[in-house]
């Protein structure tokens, strides 16, 4: 079967390609990012009429998606699955592929065109390569951008290409990191920092926060036959995504910027009522399912969350323990946000796979659930199924010995010795990048977790 092409476009993208120029570089293009800000780019050009804001995306690691999306010219579809008829979209708003490794200087010079007047960012929470609250300057990658070599890391990528430019920048990130636009700020600072030496126009630079939800699942062959079935073509860079659609950003850019708005985005002042209920409601259930899950033999989330217990466990946990820690943002009814989040995990059309939504525990846990642990314990409260949550990634942990995590050695050294729950329970407690002292010295979340590791481990 034929290849998707300009050429070959059974299916034409909203907008056309060939004459949209670039405005926004985006670091860390994966299929989040496809499904997502790619999309609410285009929709937004449809709208607005205007064509300045393409895109260049840069590939962090591999060359995959630059040699899925090269000789497709850009092009790729979204398929949606919902609970009816799948339905599909060719995109057309990535204009150009970068790959890092290959070609450091080229994202540089991308981020300094004066053209360029937003980067955005899904490069997953390890990518920032963060210590606790700033920059982990012992990181060996960090250390080496800091020589001068052509940068490879995010952090290297944006302060070389700031360094050039004359007119300051807004730099968007779209992770599941708390606070994570003036995260990002500080983390650029504390670079420029140890480089010595701050650009005239940082100060102008502007780090909104944002928070983003869809689910993608990872993509599989039967997908992209699926794709092929329905476009005519062949789509070697297909993603599959959920109809549900959010975006919330903080209205603070420093320069012009694509109608984001009129495709369905919300600006407001304040982006962190939004993102905490997200955090903790969605991104934890989803992490819980994940690890329950997976020790229970369950392949898709939507498997997980169709058992009867592990339902009743997931709305527990946001009744329970997460809702009592949230103000919720105008207009968002957190019942109803709660109900929403468990019917979008059961789509059993989505297959989305609980070892995926498993990897990075490690970054993941204080983002999504320690929080909430800390807030009920401050509350005087006994932050039961929350704790459950964090048992459950303790036991996944020590039984999953091709774990995916970036501090995977450091975990399986720490509970290498540990066969009794305690003893699990204690060593993983004393890994200090994941939990902060009040959690360590927490006797009633020790005991709390000592109580369901030694329920999860006797069941498997």
């Amino acid at each position: 079967m034929s290849r998707l092409s300009l050429t070959n476009l059974p299916v034409a993208p909203a907008v056309d390609p060939r004459a949209m120029s670039i405005g926004i570089v985006h670091l860390g293009l994966g299929a989040f990012h496809r499904a997502h800000q790619a999309v609410v780019t285009e929709r937004a050009a449809v709208v607005s009429g205007e064509t300045r804001w393409g895109i260049a995306g840069v590939s962090q690691r591999s060359a995959t998606v630059r040699d899925q999306l090269a000789p497709q010219d850009g092009l790729y579809s979204v398929l949606e699955r919902g609970l009816g008829d799948p339905s599909i979209q060719v995109i057309g708003s990535i204009r150009d592929v970068l790959t890092a490794p290959e070609d450091p200087e080229a994202v540089v010079a991308r981020i300094a065109d004066p053209a360029v007047a937003v980067v955005t960012l899904t490069v997953t929470e390890k990518g920032y390569r963060a210590a606790g609250n700033g920059l982990d300057l012992d990181d060996p990658e960090i250390q080496a951008d800091l020589t001068g070599r052509p940068p490879r890391t995010v952090v290297g990528q944006l302060a070389a290409g700031l360094a050039r430019r004359t007119e300051p920048l807004t730099i968007l990130s779209c992770d599941n990191l708390v606070a994570n636009g003036p995260f990002l700020r500080k983390l650029v600072t504390e670079y420029f920092e140890a480089l010595g030496k701050v650009p005239e126009t940082f100060e102008a630079t502007r780090f909104p926060a944002g928070m983003v939800d869809r689910i993608v699942p990872a993509t599989t062959e039967a997908d992209r036959e699926e794709a092929a079935r329905l476009l005519g073509v062949r789509d070697e860079a297909v993603v599959v995504a959920e109809p549900f659609l959010q975006w919330v950003i903080e209205n603070d850019f420093a320069g012009d910027r694509p109608a984001w708005e009129q495709a369905g985005a919300i600006l407001t002042a304040d982006v962190a009522p939004w993102e905490q209920a997200k955090l903790r409601m969605l991104n934890a259930t989803h992490s819980m399912l994940a690890y329950l899950g997976a020790l229970r033999g369950y392949e898709t989330i939507a498997e997980a969350v169709r058992d009867e217990e592990l339902s009743g466990l997931s709305r527990a946990l946001m009744t329970d323990d997460v809702v009592p820690t949230l103000t919720p943002p105008d207009g968002l009814d957190l019942a109803a946000y709660g109900a929403t989040v468990l019917e979008r995990f059961a789509n059993p059309a989505l297959k989305h796979r609980t070892r995926q939504v498993a990897m990075d525990g490690s970054v993941k846990l204080p983002v999504r659930m320690l929080g909430t642990v800390r807030d009920r314990l401050a509350a005087g409260a006994e932050p039961r199924v929350i704790s459950l949550a964090v048992a459950a990634w303790m036991v996944y942990v020590l039984q999953t010995p091709d774990l995916d995590d970036p501090q995977a050695d450091r975990l399986k050294v720490a509970v290498a010795d540990a066969s009794e729950p305690a003893a699990v329970v204690d060593a993983l407690l004393r890994v200090e990048s994941v939990f902060t002292p009040e959690l360590h010295d927490s006797a009633v979340f020790r005991e709390l977790l000592v109580e369901h590791v030694s329920a999860l481990r006797a069941r498997s």
